[in-house]
């Protein structure tokens, strides 16, 4: 889940793409990852396959890299590399899938949350609002739900709640219930028609309140906040002691919730023990402000402008 343009020398693609997605931060990611050249690695994120160079290039001859995925389009960047694991699911399956490849254990975990710069730019996604297509949204097509669906089938309130939290959009009630009014009438499937159908909703900038409309949908298509629970629920349990996880967030509610994680071991909200005693967590905070792209890196990759880097170690008992 995931944004990218400077592919790092080292290993190729069968079929290069180096405009596929740039890796935001990729300096900072690999330094943050203190990687052993024979450690164990995961990218959770593969995308374009930047971070991923980025880590086989610091690696040893007996090292691994286990990438994850969920879009099998992301295969053109596979680097022809034995040493590098390419697994086709959702990150959430990040610990049975370490299990499939018979690894219990690992060195550190990278993910880069998000969507790649490539999903944006296939118009046949219906990720971006630039271009006339179906609203699918979906970033593996295997899987049923699409914006369209969404948009067409759940109730007022369901919709308030999504556009409200997952893009704290200002008049999500109104919007809403716009869209349950139309639907009765005129079926939303493509961007075109959505846009026409709520245009006389749109608060401020147009282009900014549809990018937060449209990541609102996104984010519920494809369970993104699940997703990253779950996985984050399973990184303590596959770090070896003293290992590293370092996880790029691109909005507010990600970056809240691996702040809390990292802070309290837990992606819900404390609950103290009998006795007011705070949960204990297996990791330490490696910085405790968050990292950000540096002025160069944003005036060269406008993604990177909101982006948020999280380390975490997990303690050495």
């Amino acid at each position: 889940m995931n944004h990218s343009a400077n592919i790092p020398d080292g290993q190729h693609t069968s079929t290069p793409d180096a405009d596929y997605h740039v890796p935001v931060m990729l300096e900072e990611c690999i330094a943050a990852l203190e990687i052993k050249t024979d450690g164990i690695y995961v990218d959770c994120t593969f995308g374009g396959g930047g971070h991923s160079r980025g880590i086989l290039k610091k690696l040893g001859p007996d090292g691994k890299l286990i990438v994850f995925d969920q879009d099998a389009a992301v295969k053109i960047n596979l680097p022809d590399d034995g040493r590098l694991v390419f697994v086709q699911q959702n990150f959430r399956h990040l610990k049975k899938f370490l299990r499939v490849n018979k690894v219990l254990a690992v060195n550190g975990i990278l993910a880069d949350l998000g969507v790649s710069s490539h999903q944006f730019d296939e118009p046949e996604r219906g990720f971006s609002t630039r271009f006339e297509s179906k609203l699918d949204m979906r970033m593996d097509p295997r899987q049923q739900l699409t914006a369209a669906h969404i948009l067409n089938t759940y109730d007022a309130a369901a919709l308030h709640k999504l556009f409200e939290r997952y893009g704290e959009v200002t008049n999500a009630k109104t919007l809403a219930n716009r869209i349950v009014t139309i639907r009765k009438t005129n079926p939303i499937e493509t961007v075109s028609q959505f846009r026409q159908a709520v245009y006389g909703e749109v608060k401020g900038n147009p282009h900014k309140y549809f990018a937060q409309v449209f990541q609102a949908l996104r984010i519920e298509v494809n369970n993104e906040i699940g997703a990253l629970k779950e996985m984050l629920a399973q990184v303590a349990e596959v770090l070896k002691p003293g290992g590293r996880v370092a996880i790029i967030s691109f909005h507010s509610l990600e970056d809240r919730i691996v702040k809390h994680f990292f802070r309290h071991g837990g992606v819900e909200e404390d609950k103290d023990d009998l006795f007011g005693n705070k949960p204990e967590t297996e990791l330490i905070i490696i910085n405790k402000k968050p990292i950000v792209a540096s002025a160069e890196e944003m005036k060269q990759n406008s993604r990177s402008r909101s982006a948020k880097l999280r380390i975490a170690a997990k303690k050495i008992f």
